[in-house]
């Protein structure tokens, strides 16, 4: 096969199997790398570079010129230098292009391997491309199996299969075959059969991505996100802000009647949603985040710690404090501050903790 035949397969086979033409060729570039150094003992001497343009294949190996050989695969004499370049002098390196009859041996004899090498690294370079750009979004994914014992879904996503696990769903949850599903992706890593990504429907993400998708204030920059606190299936709370003093962050996630944020909760299986105001004042932001709770007072005890003390209406302790103290945890995630919450008077201890 000439080259010219041989580019004329590659743009085939990338149409057929639906994978880019240079991600086919890079793979076929590492797979003769691969395989021309095994005649070298594995060293990494072995190059290869292919001109799509000029329809122009080129594998050589790169040799240190020395007085003394130490390691054949990767020395030459500079006698032995200078039958490829003229001047070679110790110290140089010399590219020994390998002839058209020895690389047409190793792709006849590998050829096969060679190919499908290829194919497989230029389908995980494309479905790694194409998720990296979908990593940090909410994806859409169709149930394919649902573990009986564990729970565990696997789903389709594109040409991706992955694990959902029981702990990544939501407590709500309970998914069949066939089901098409929301997921947030949380990382894209690679491995040995290909990239992997990490999917989740219990990420603070999900939540912060559903809000961008039915705010378009959060969309267009108006109001922003300043953070999340999530304990899925159960409450969520969201810190936003707005630079326009014309425009209420709480009110526009929120929406007319309670319009975006039913739709959001909807979306997550009722899953409880506090949108608090943000503030670069620690004590209004502490204050707010502990919503639905009224605050009397907010202290800075320790800034350096970031721990505060917070007093509130004897009637209002327990709402505060959330059930087995959810809200006062979700407020501190959020926040990033220890909070402390005291009654407004001392009897409000006694008579709570009773």
């Amino acid at each position: 096969m000439n080259n010219s035949e041989f580019f004329e397969a590659v743009r085939l086979l990338s149409k057929e199997k639906r994978i880019a033409e240079d991600g086919l060729l890079e793979g076929i570039q590492r797979a003769i790398v691969t395989a021309v150094k095994r005649d070298y003992n594995n060293k990494d001497i072995v190059f290869c570079e292919i001109d799509k343009e000029s329809a122009k294949i080129r594998v050589f190996v790169r040799k240190n010129v020395v007085t003394e050989i130490l390691d054949p695969d990767e020395d030459m004499t500079v006698e032995q230098a200078q039958r490829f370049k003229k001047n070679a002098i110790a110290g140089d390196i010399v590219e020994i292009e390998l002839e058209t009859k020895e690389v047409s041996r190793i792709a006849a004899e590998k050829g096969k391997h060679i190919l499908r090498q290829a194919i497989r690294e230029a389908e995980h370079g494309q479905i790694k491309e194409e998720f990296q750009s979908k990593n940090q979004e909410i994806v859409t994914a169709k149930v394919s199996k649902v573990d009986p014992v564990t729970l565990d879904a696997i789903v389709e996503i594109g040409k991706l299969t992955e694990k959902l696990l029981r702990s990544e769903q939501l407590p709500t949850d309970n998914f069949t075959e066939g089901d098409i599903i929301k997921v947030f992706i949380a990382d894209i890593r690679d491995a040995t059969r290909g990239p992997k990504a990490t999917i989740s429907r219990t990420h603070p993400g999900l939540v912060r991505r559903l809000l961008e998708s039915e705010v378009p204030e959060i969309f267009d920059g108006t109001v922003e996100i300043k953070s999340v606190s999530r304990e899925a299936g159960s409450r969520s709370k969201i810190a936003v802000y707005s630079a326009d003093e014309n425009v209420d962050p709480v009110g526009a996630c929120i929406g007319q009647r309670g319009a975006r944020i039913n739709k959001i909760v909807d979306l997550l299986g009722g899953e409880k949603l506090d949108v608090v105001r943000y503030s670069e004042n620690p004590a209004e932001f502490v204050a707010a985040s502990l919503a639905p709770a009224d605050v009397i007072s907010v202290t800075v005890e320790n800034e350096e710690e970031r721990s505060c003390k917070v007093v509130v209406p004897n009637s209002q302790l327990s709402l505060a404090i959330g059930n087995k103290g959810q809200n006062a945890r979700l407020a501190a995630k959020l926040t990033g501050w220890k909070i402390d919450i005291n009654p407004e008077t001392e009897e409000a201890v006694i008579n709570f903790d009773e």
